[in-house]
């Protein structure tokens, strides 16, 4: 585990140590807070739409068997990450420099933000996972006219920014496996999408972006 000695100015031995792990310290509060407030968000509107008899995660449900698999892969990746990321928290696996960890605390916010944004643009059209019965509306305006898969991308904000913040190779591991299984799902509803909405997704396909951005 590597600490931050080199900004401590000139302090060495036990000193330099000492402010080392009070500096390391400081992002302990902004990584549960990015962490509590996505997984917050994921699980206040999961509750609010099944309130209303909507179920909202729809992973692993029946399907064919290649969608099915990426879907049970997902899952997989994306609950045994909270953990390792956790372990890095508390234990301090870091091998970043202050800066780098700054970085990934702005990065972790922004992505909750756009996790957020994404959420409350959808509304009760949000689902997690491939809908095999539910007929949800076509949203392309808001924050969907910037990106095609703003939640994905919240994802993998919040994950790289508490990997900068936390840097270890296992999180690593962990995070690039997330981030795969999640670009694998997007290209599975994106073809569940242009089966559903036909000609409206794939004009709505070529003017945006998959992550950011538009196109000409």
């Amino acid at each position: 585990m590597k600490r931050d000695i080199s900004v401590i100015g000139g302090a060495d031995g036990p000193t330099a140590i000492f402010l080392a792990g009070q500096l390391g310290s400081l992002f302990l509060i902004p990584a549960l807070v990015i962490m509590g407030i996505f997984y917050g968000i994921y699980f206040t509107k999961m509750i609010a739409q099944k309130r209303k008899g909507i179920q909202t995660r729809q992973l692993r449900q029946g399907k064919e068997k290649a969608v099915r698999t990426i879907e049970i892969i997902l899952s997989a990746a994306t609950l045994l990450i909270v953990p390792v990321e956790l372990a890095s928290i508390v234990f301090e696996w870091n091998h970043m420099p202050s800066p780098v960890r700054i970085a990934g605390v702005v990065l972790g916010l922004i992505g909750d933000l756009v996790f957020l944004i994404a959420v409350l643009t959808m509304r009760d059209s949000w689902r997690a996972g491939i809908p095999e019965t539910d007929r949800t509306e076509f949203v392309s305006h808001g924050i969907y006219q910037y990106s095609r898969n703003p939640a994905f991308l919240g994802f993998d904000l919040m994950y790289i920014g508490i990997l900068l913040m936390y840097f270890n190779w296992i999180l690593l591991l962990f995070t690039i496996w997330a981030a795969v299984m999640l670009h694998l799902q997007i290209l599975q509803e994106e073809k569940y999408l242009q089966t559903v909405f036909g000609e409206e997704y794939l004009a709505y396909q070529k003017g945006t972006g998959r992550y950011f951005g538009r196109k000409k």
